[in-house]
């Protein structure tokens, strides 16, 4: 019986040692704090808000009262990169949707001359009435 309570007082040992120390997490990110968090609703659908942070974040949002019942939004946030540069995004979201602005939004590349050419070309035949079968045969001859 002395032996079966110092093994399970020796395995509940082990068991504490092994475990992390409570008020302890293992890679945590650092404090960032808040340098300025300044809010402003008027009731009337009206706001403006802007957030700033020790590390360079900085949010700055104006809202007014849209067409359909939703807020219109113009706003930018900045946040650091991994380089130690900022990113910048500007936007607006109405009832056009959401339209950001930056740099790092990648950009599709211009359309190249072969194909406008292309597109000019199925442009002038739709005008014409120009129709093609299922299997791209054209149907009707003029």
């Amino acid at each position: 019986m002395e032996t079966l309570v110092f093994v399970f007082l020796a395995c509940l040992a082990s068991v504490i040692v092994a475990a992390p120390q409570l008020g302890q997490q293992q890679d945590r990110p650092p404090h960032i704090a808040i340098i300025r968090d300044d809010r402003q609703d008027f009731g009337d659908g009206n706001f403006i808000y802007e957030f700033v942070s020790e590390n360079g974040i900085v949010v700055t949002v104006l809202g007014t009262p849209g067409s359909r019942g939703q807020s219109n939004i113009q706003g930018s946030y900045r946040f650091p990169l991994p380089d130690g540069t900022f990113a910048t995004v500007l936007y607006v979201a109405d009832e056009n949707g959401y339209r950001p602005e930056s740099d790092l939004i990648p950009t599709t590349p211009p359309v190249p001359d072969h194909a406008q050419e292309q597109i000019r070309v199925a442009e002038e035949q739709r005008r014409q009435g120009v129709v093609w079968d299922q299997r791209g045969f054209r149907v009707n001859r003029k």
